[in-house]
């Protein structure tokens, strides 16, 4: 019959295993090495969430500047640098108009004048909101003319065109905000256009409007698509967009 070890003796015990271990296990604090294989780089891919955001191979044209000038992944960034910039404009600005309460507009002149870094955060989101719009039109260009959307990139390729809708309409959205005259004769110009949509012209004009010409529930409507609605769909899109691109197997190669 074995002997129960005393407490002070198994503990003692339990430390010089795991020192043991520590010391002279492979892979342990010293670093003796570790199996460098496919499957042991995949595993820790797929075990960290930091490392699943990365492929666990990259094909070698995908490393090259010149062949995809890095436009997706400007126009993330960018899509970044957009919402961190309207969210500090969004400390600042009221959406409410009319009835000579022009707040959106004294909020526009208050945070170029007063506030602090105001006008270069205004600049920062306004030319950012250009330059993705650029980006993404280029990028989706670059696709196109390198055949990446055919097989099996064909359903990542609908999604890429939702998504350069959805950047459309972001931009588009965010120029009634200033609310100055340029802002409002560019938004009755668009809900114009709108209104001789086949069949559905008027209700789509109204729907924009919020009635039937440009007022308060205009610019709430515009505020409320802007900052929560487009935003919260071209995030759900672009999870979908970098899921499909794993999924299909990373950049497409040349043709």
């Amino acid at each position: 019959m074995s002997r129960i070890p005393a407490p002070d003796e198994l503990k003692k015990r339990v430390q010089d295993n795991v020192v043991w271990k520590s010391v002279f296990r492979p892979g342990s604090i010293y670093r003796k090495g570790y199996r460098d294989t496919s499957r042991d780089r995949a595993l820790a891919a797929m075990n960290n969430v930091l490392y699943h955001l990365h492929p666990v191979k990259v094909k070698r044209h995908g490393l090259k500047l010149t062949y995809t000038y890095c436009l997706g992944g400007l126009s993330f960034f960018l899509f970044i640098l957009l919402t961190v910039t309207g969210i500090f404009l969004m400390f600042f600005y009221r959406p409410t108009a009319g009835a000579g309460n022009e707040l959106a507009y004294a909020d526009m002149q208050r945070l170029v004048r007063v506030v602090t870094f105001g006008d270069l955060v205004r600049n920062m989101h306004r030319w950012a909101a250009h330059a993705m719009v650029f980006t993404v039109f280029m990028h989706m260009a670059r696709v196109f003319y390198h055949g990446a959307y055919k097989p099996p990139r064909e359903f990542n390729w609908v999604v890429g065109v939702i998504l350069l809708l959805l950047t459309l309409l972001l931009a588009f959205t965010g120029y009634l905000l200033p609310w100055d005259q340029l802002a409002l004769w560019a938004v009755a110009v668009g809900t114009s256009m709108a209104g001789f949509t086949p069949v559905f012209g008027q209700q789509v004009q109204f729907l924009l409007l919020g009635g039937v010409e440009i007022g308060p529930e205009t610019l709430l409507r515009w505020y409320v698509l802007h900052v929560l609605a487009l935003p919260f769909v071209i995030t759900i899109f672009l999870a979908v967009h970098f899921w499909r691109i794993r999924k299909d197997g990373g950049i497409s190669g040349p043709l």
